[in-house]
């Protein structure tokens, strides 16, 4: 096998299933210098990623042997890996244990989109952190996706997001979006807002029940 074809199917594992030029390329992600080996995976990631937060008791119990060890660096190197089950796994832990801190690096990592199904993790994060950044963030990811009727990606997360966002601060800046949203949905894909905003709801209501047991 060829060093390239190496190169292609080391990205798709890691989720980089769609590569897209968008706005956000300049933006400087962050990267961890740290190597996920074998040991910490199983140890802070196998555990988490796959049923993440919808299966909320087995979440829970494997969050509670490792609480007391878990800091921000091992969030922040969750997070710096290129790997869809790292950063959905830090994006979690960022929320539970509200690492404000991490909302650049999880809000610029939506905006870059660079694997796939970690969006959903960074959408509840921001929406935990609740800042005015996090609107931000939110905002400027539906400002451009809207606008990508080729990709499908986290449009529904970050529209449900901002509805609790609004919801918790009593404004009203998703309404806003859903001429965009509407003319998304019908160009290709068929996706119901309330549908969505359920989904989300129940994600966030686990995260919720996560974050208060852990305590």
């Amino acid at each position: 096998m060829d060093e390239k074809t190496k190169k292609q199917i080391e990205l798709h594992t890691a989720g980089a299933t769609v590569r897209h030029k968008n706005p956000f390329e300049e933006l400087v992600h962050y990267k961890s210098e740290l190597k996920v080996d074998k040991e910490f995976a199983a140890k802070w990631i196998v555990p988490f990623y796959m049923w993440g937060i919808n299966d909320t008791e087995k979440f829970l119990s494997d969050y509670l042997k490792i609480k007391p060890e878990l800091n921000i660096n091992i969030v922040k190197q969750l997070l710096g890996d290129f790997n869809w089950r790292t950063r959905i796994t830090g994006a979690y832990f960022a929320s539970i244990e509200n690492y404000t801190e991490l909302e650049e690096i999880i809000g610029i990592h939506l905006l870059k989109s660079q694997v796939c199904y970690a969006g959903g993790g960074y959408c509840l994060a921001l929406a935990t952190f609740n800042t005015e950044k996090s609107y931000e963030y939110i905002k400027k990811y539906l400002d451009y996706y809207l606008t990508r009727k080729d990709l499908h990606f986290e449009q529904r997360e970050a529209m449900a997001t901002l509805k609790s966002l609004d919801i918790a601060n009593g404004t009203n800046e998703m309404e806003k979006y859903l001429p965009k949203y509407t003319e998304w949905v019908n160009e290709k894909y068929s996706q119901n807002i309330e549908t969505s905003i359920e989904h989300y709801n129940k994600q966030m209501n686990a995260l919720i029940e996560i974050r208060e047991k852990s305590r």
